[in-house]
């Protein structure tokens, strides 16, 4: 099975010392965020884990402990945009984010680390133009310590909407230009551009369309082949990616970026951030009385096999 981390909050950039904890006692428990009484603890066990899977926008403060994750498969999507800080308030400078990706590629292999560029939106300050500058700038960078980039395009969800007033999504001709230009310039820097849930209109240009956390981006990360489980689905409509199992909390990320799905509340993330219990077996909160936890099942997805890697 895959524990992810992801796609509810940052971990690794503000909660690395709550997962190593979690990590040493070797299981976590999580709240179901559409059923708050529900709660569920996962062992954290490499014999029942085939991946933990994280995406961070700054890795930087898991670094010094990764040899505490010995044992561990992971994947890793490390996020770099060319926004300035009226966008993501709290992202760490974008230099000092690559060369923290370029450490962790070395550490745990380029195999195992991808860049994500999204969510691209394009407004008067953020043009056509600048995209495609600032995309190799940063291609030119990271080249050599991963094998891909995954793109995607701004979701105007309702929360999105509320926090980034103005925001309009990009046509269907400036995607056209992004996805062909992208592979263009990736093909020099001999890495490869996948999308996640966009359709396949870029497909003919050369993107990837088959999504991001796939089972085979996994199997390549991790160096297994996966039997997954008949009732394993993928998350949501149109995409391929294996997201359940997320150990992370709904208004706990402190980046503060205007286009973020995750963060319904600010006034909420702030104050889960200030009262977070680095102890605690729940990222947010603790335990109440009386309150049931139930055990996942979980069970190793890996089929006996290993996979050979060769690089692009």
């Amino acid at each position: 099975m895959v524990i992810n981390t992801g796609s509810r909050t940052d971990i690794p950039a503000y909660y690395s010392r709550w997962f190593y904890n979690r990590i040493r006692e070797g299981f976590v428990l999580v709240r179901n965020p559409y059923n708050p009484e529900q709660v569920t603890r996962y062992r954290l066990n490499p014999d029942v884990v085939d991946c933990l899977a994280f995406c961070t926008k700054n890795p930087e403060p898991m670094l010094e402990r990764l040899g505490e994750l010995k044992g561990f498969r992971q994947l890793w999507f490390v996020t770099i945009t060319p926004y300035g800080k009226e966008i993501e308030p709290h992202v760490p400078d974008k230099a000092r984010v690559m060369e923290a990706f370029k450490r962790l590629s070395k550490a745990v292999g380029r195999q195992a680390v991808g860049w994500r560029y999204d969510p691209i939106f394009i407004d008067n300050t953020y043009s056509l133009e600048f995209h495609l500058e600032r995309f190799e700038q940063m291609a030119e960078k990271l080249s050599g310590y991963t094998d891909y980039c995954i793109i995607s395009f701004i979701d105007l969800y309702q929360k999105t909407k509320r926090n980034f007033p103005g925001v309009r999504e990009v046509t269907r001709e400036e995607r056209q230009v992004l996805g062909r230009e992208f592979v263009r310039i990736g093909k020099k820097y001999l890495i490869s551009i996948k999308s996640c849930c966009e359709g396949e209109d870029l497909k003919p240009w050369g993107v990837d369309t088959s999504g991001c956390m796939t089972k085979e981006v996994i199997e390549r990360a991790t160096g297994l082949t996966l039997s997954l489980p008949g009732r394993k689905q993928p998350a949501r409509k149109g995409c391929a990616c294996l997201l359940g199992d997320d150990i992370g909390v709904y208004n706990t990320c402190g980046h503060g970026c205007l286009y973020c799905y995750a963060n319904e509340d600010r006034e909420q993330a702030a104050a889960n951030l200030r009262y977070h219990d680095p102890d605690s077996p729940l990222l947010a909160g603790r335990l109440l009385p009386g309150e049931k936890v139930r055990d996942a099942e979980q069970v190793s997805w890996a089929d006996g096999q290993m996979r050979l890697l060769f690089d692009i």
